[in-house]
């Protein structure tokens, strides 16, 4: 027994099936921003388990690419500036 919304779009796809393409690409949008979601939260920068490994960004080496997209930083020729905690 599908939910009572999916029921509802079903119906209300049958009366009008110019909008079947609407309700796929907001589903489509939906879901790729639900993984996208998931995946910033399983970064090297976010911390879920503060006793353990409170900041686990000081473990990442100065040529991991931070950015999802860099166009115009070569990440494999950098050093590290900082001091080691």
């Amino acid at each position: 027994r599908r939910p009572r919304m999916f029921r509802m779009m079903a119906q209300h796809a049958k009366k009008h099936p110019g909008l079947v393409p609407q309700f796929f690409f907001i589903l489509l949008g939906m879901g790729g921003a639900s993984l996208y979601l998931v995946r910033l939260a399983k970064g090297p920068h976010v911390t879920w388990n503060h006793t353990g490994n409170p900041e686990p960004w000081n473990q990442l080496s100065p040529t991991y690419q931070y950015k999802f997209v860099a166009i115009n930083t070569d990440y494999k020729n950098l050093k590290k500036e900082g001091p080691d905690f």
